[in-house]
């Protein structure tokens, strides 16, 4: 497998990032040229450093199965055509996961029990960007078709991997998504610093080569109800995310100022590549507070550095993780450390282990201050510290706290679609809920989780189908989650 001695001659080297001061001043991927170019003088040795372990346990850390060691070693020897081949066998979109994916992979990683692991995802990227750019990525039409037809709601990582897949297999397949373009979170929830959208415009091109019908704007649910589309289509695929968010009930909650972070981030994302947008809610030279500490947390902050606020602050009610991985988060599981992402080396501050108590707000009814307070993780649960509370500047507030599950209204509760007991759409080892033709893939089967795990799920999702329709499959299905142990 690659150079047998090349984790010993190699060091990890991750891709550069452009100078902050250079990047905050517009909306491109925080790499010079993008994430795959700017690897490309380093990848070869990198792949190098994957080992003959035995047992690669970076597939135990991938959702999607994918290859590594094959296409690690295909790069190290210069097959890039060889290695898309292998990274398309197991992931319909890497140039996404390769950008957006916490890499659960490397912390899997045989090397990382006791070295830096294999920069996996870099190697990832590299390999789907080196594959647009020469001529490797090509429509994949079927040589038949079944007669049969398939409805998919929602078009985000789990809808799309899910249409590709059983357009491949021969059915016909409209994607249906209710925003005016498609692609789901990936268009309107990543910032464009993170992914810039001509990667999901270019593989929707690719798709729609393929025969897969993409219908923007319809309200399924609304102007297409769920009893209509049954009757229209021989199977349903639903893939309409977890869009209901988490809210904060606390005194001074009805204040203007206060947003989701949903309602913040698709806004800028439409500004950002030239579309005019009425009534943007802007950072600009506000004190922003952002509530919540994860991926979304930090997607709001990277964009209202952007958009020039007086200050930022995100706050995190969980303690702040450490540097080295927990006692009880051994390897291979992934483990909660301190991370900073590229929005995080921009500026804001970060404060751990504080609740909210309180918006305050001005006569006029807008926020402008937060009041909090110190909390002590004891015995599994959070409790205050009395005497610690105080009062910041607070001019926007972003609700980034996570989401609960589907929207019920509408869709869901015309299907007459079983839930479970955290709200999702309750499916069986097939992926079809308790009605016969309604299957259910992604965020709103699973919940709230990771985009490796929403393709996986849309791949498996998609053979379950298939084998729905004609009584048998050739389609691939990676494991069922409930198969294995969650690691992130």
């Amino acid at each position: 497998m690659a150079d047998p001695k090349g984790f010993l001659k190699e060091g990890r080297q991750v891709a550069p990032r452009r100078p902050v001061e250079e990047r905050v001043r517009d909306w491109n991927e925080v790499y010079p040229d993008g994430v795959g170019r700017a690897l490309l003088p380093i990848i070869t040795p990198q792949a190098s450093r994957c080992m003959d372990c035995g047992v690669p346990f970076c597939h135990q850390g991938c959702p999607l199965g994918n290859l590594i060691p094959e296409w690690n070693d295909l790069v190290w020897r210069g097959d890039w055509e060889g290695a898309i081949d292998r990274l398309h066998a197991t992931n319909n979109f890497p140039e996404f996961t390769g950008r957006l994916c916490p890499a659960p992979c490397e912390t899997a990683c045989v090397l990382g029990i006791n070295q830096d692991p294999v920069t996996i995802k870099n190697v990832e990227v590299s390999i789907i960007d080196k594959a647009w750019e020469s001529g490797f990525v090509r429509p994949q039409p079927p040589e038949w078709l079944s007669g049969k037809t398939v409805a998919v709601v929602g078009s985000g990582p789990a809808g799309l991997a899910a249409a590709q897949q059983l357009t491949r297999a021969g059915h016909t397949v409209a994607v249906y998504e209710r925003a005016d373009k498609v692609g789901g979170l990936l268009r309107y929830g990543i910032p464009e610093f993170k992914m810039e959208k001509k990667h999901l415009d270019r593989r929707l091109e690719q798709m729609r080569r393929e025969g897969t019908v993409f219908r923007a704007g319809v309200d399924v649910g609304g102007q297409l109800t769920g009893e209509e589309l049954r009757d229209r289509y021989d199977a349903v695929v639903l893939a309409i995310g977890a869009t209901k968010a988490r809210d904060l009930d606390v005194p001074g909650r009805h204040l203007d100022g206060i947003h989701q972070a949903m309602e913040f981030l698709p806004q800028a994302n439409r500004a950002a590549v030239g579309e005019e947008v009425e009534g943007q809610i802007m950072a600009t030279d506000k004190h922003v507070v952002i509530i919540g500490g994860g991926d979304t947390g930090a997607d709001c902050l990277g964009t209202s550095i952007r958009h020039g606020a007086a200050s930022i602050t995100q706050l995190e009610i969980m303690p702040q993780p450490g540097h080295d991985r927990p006692t009880g988060q051994p390897w291979p599981t992934y483990p909660m450390l301190f991370r900073v992402s590229s929005a995080h080396e921009e500026g804001g501050d970060r404060v751990y282990a504080v609740s909210t108590k309180e918006f305050i707000g001005d006569d006029e009814g807008h926020v402008r201050q937060l009041k909090l307070v110190d909390v002590v993780l004891k015995e599994g649960r959070l409790t205050e510290i009395e005497g610690t509370e105080r009062v910041i500047p607070a001019d926007l507030v972003l609700f980034a706290m996570g989401f609960l599950g589907p929207e019920q209204p509408g869709l869901v509760e015309q299907l007459g679609v079983e839930l479970d007991e955290r709200g999702n759409v309750k499916r069986g080892a097939d992926y079809q809920s308790s009605v016969p033709g309604v299957f259910v893939a992604g965020d709103a089967g699973r919940g709230q989780s990771l985009i490796v795990w929403a393709i996986a799920e849309g791949r498996a999702a998609a053979s379950k189908v298939d084998a729905f329709l004609t009584g048998s499959t050739d389609l691939p299905a990676p494991v069922r989650p409930t198969d294995r142990p969650l690691t992130v």
